[in-house]
């Protein structure tokens, strides 16, 4: 079941993922879940989902729990540095990344992600770190 307000959050403030059609499972402080379906249109040759839309998954998940995350008084936050590895490829189905905060401080937030395919498998590991604005 998708998460209405967490969708329309992630629509609002990133308009990139409403295009590439992610969708938001649950939005909170401690986890970030969304997903993104698999489309031809979204993949490299071979039927897999392209890298960069995975990264691009992980980055507004994790954008957003490092948002909800937020000291009191910032503004907002930026990715200042973003590392994936790339585990297996999604062939059907959806990519559903989790993000959790490893850190949180008055400076920068730090946050990991994972994406799975339906299997439950893991296809990809990001850490990204977010400056606080």
């Amino acid at each position: 079941m998708t998460d209405v307000e967490g969708t329309q959050l992630f629509h609002k403030t990133m308009p990139f993922s409403e295009r590439l059609g992610i969708e938001v499972l649950e939005h909170g402080p401690d986890l970030v879940r969304s997903r993104i379906a698999w489309d031809e249109s979204l993949c490299t040759l071979g039927g897999v989902l392209h890298g960069g839309v995975l990264m691009a998954l992980a980055d507004s998940t994790g954008a957003v729990c490092a948002f909800l995350n937020l000291p009191e008084g910032a503004q907002g936050t930026t990715t200042l540095e973003s590392k994936t590895n790339f585990l297996r490829g999604v062939r059907s189905g959806y990519a559903t990344a989790s993000s959790r905060p490893l850190h949180a401080g008055r400076r920068v937030v730090v946050v990991e992600t994972e994406i799975h395919d339906d299997d439950g498998k893991l296809a990809a590991k990001i850490t990204q770190t977010q400056a606080v604005l």
